[in-house]
């Protein structure tokens, strides 16, 4: 079964990749979006990802700034190239050829269902899709985001980034009805990479295994750096929803976003009471967390092994 990804390209979302990419889905194409960084060097690290991993699947380059508000970057987070490294660094690679994801979702929204995204960063890509054809994004059958809070953000106190980035992308997802299921930063939060396990990548002995392990360390380093045990596994905690069902438990809810207020811009709100709401989406509510890091880290070995 084919299915598509929307990224921002940092480590994160490389891992996310490997673990579809090890599954029984194929990924028929791939859409980056702002984020991480801005969307140049987004597909610089696309461009290297792919020449570094053999990715064969097609990368195409999408929205360059939010529906609107200014424009937000985690580089202050995840340094300048939005992938910080203990060591190896993404090779230099030719760049992406200029391929319009707006053009190329829409192509791929015509063919036979199940259509089954994972978004990884702002939603922009996404709400352009349902603003400009409604009728295209109405054949989604599964929209999966790493994004929002339940109970607080980490980019504000509010928000989490994702959301922050582009609300009003959100607000359009929601407003539009798209199959939303949301995977959050307290989900997320409790699947947690610690320092030891980059030494079973590195030990792997592929050509990529240095690679693969600095870059993993780098990531790594963004929690222990402020005196934490380890670094959360977003974005490919969201994939191990996408293709490992049994692994994550998701409920419905009453899904919105706010979009207004200096200190409550981007902030998801999530109402589980039926008697107080209409539900438009759903949550995911429990993880079992280990199974899930053993997907992860057996993806990112596996692959350090070729």
């Amino acid at each position: 079964m084919g299915v598509w990804i929307d990224t921002d390209m940092g480590f994160d979302d490389i891992a996310a990749i490997l673990v579809v990419a090890q599954s029984e889905y194929e990924i028929d194409g791939i859409s980056l979006v702002f984020g991480n960084t801005p969307l140049p060097q987004v597909r610089m690290n696309a461009a290297g990802a792919a020449y570094a991993f053999g990715w064969t699947f097609p990368i195409h380059t999408g929205r360059a700034a939010p529906v609107l508000g200014k424009l937000e970057t985690a580089q202050a987070i995840l340094g300048e190239t939005g992938i910080p490294t203990a060591g190896k660094s993404l090779p230099e690679a030719p760049a992406l050829a200029d391929s319009d994801a707006f053009t190329a979702l829409c192509r791929w929204l015509e063919g036979s269902e199940p259509h089954r995204i994972l978004a990884l960063g702002p939603l922009t890509n996404i709400a352009a899709l349902a603003l400009a054809r409604p009728d295209l994004a109405a054949r989604i059958t599964d929209l999966v985001w790493m994004g929002g809070g339940i109970t607080s953000g980490n980019h504000t106190a509010s928000a989490e980034f994702n959301a922050l980035a582009d609300p009003e992308a959100l607000a359009i997802v929601i407003a539009h009805g798209l199959p939303l299921r949301m995977v959050d930063l307290d989900l997320c939060r409790r699947v947690l990479a610690r320092p030891e396990d980059t030494e079973s990548v590195r030990n792997a002995g592929g050509a990529n295994a240095e690679l693969i392990a600095d870059l993993f360390a780098g990531y790594i380093n963004i929690g222990t750096s402020r005196g934490r045990p380890g670094m959360a596994i977003y974005d490919s905690s969201a994939a191990v929803a996408f293709v490992a069902p049994d692994v994550v438990i998701f409920r419905s809810a009453r899904v919105d976003v706010e979009l207004q207020g200096a200190f409550t811009r981007g902030r998801t709100v999530v109402e589980t009471r039926a008697t107080h709401a209409t539900f438009n989406a759903q949550f995911a509510a429990d993880i079992d967390a280990d199974e899930a890091r053993a997907i992860i880290l057996a993806a990112l070995i596996n692959e350090a092994r070729k």
